[in-house]
């Protein structure tokens, strides 16, 4: 059973950093892609960042670019988000997905996902 865990989302000031976690058990992690996406009150699940089943590519919106960072670790089958510099607009439900795909931006690139994490950044 495919199972990804996020955490580390939280209430951080206009500017501040946060560093999301996901936990991925029940699957081969070096064979898929891992990506994160967002989804705001009111608007739809957009593409945020992915990182390729080697870990050799890494991807991002535009906005977000400059700003996070996406790694993994292979030995504890985890992929981090480094947000840094955050905004208001960066506030919405953190999630982690895992793709087959080499490299996935969309969402129909990801086969399972977790629950989510609440990223609120206070301005």
């Amino acid at each position: 059973q495919v199972q990804l865990v996020e955490s580390g989302g939280g209430l951080v000031q206009a500017g501040g950093s946060l560093r999301l976690s996901c936990v991925a058990s029940g699957l081969p992690f070096r064979n898929y892609a891992m990506g994160w996406f967002r989804q705001a009150p009111g608007k739809e699940r957009e593409f945020v960042s992915v990182i390729s089943k080697s870990g050799t590519i890494t991807g991002y919106a535009d906005s977000v670019k400059g700003r996070f960072a996406i790694f993994g670790d292979n030995a504890e089958n985890t992929v981090y988000l480094q947000m840094n510099s955050l905004m208001a607009e960066d506030t919405a439900v953190y999630y982690c997905a895992v793709s087959p795909e080499y490299y996935g931006r969309k969402s129909q690139d990801y086969a399972y996902w977790g629950q989510g994490t609440q990223v609120t950044v206070s301005s």
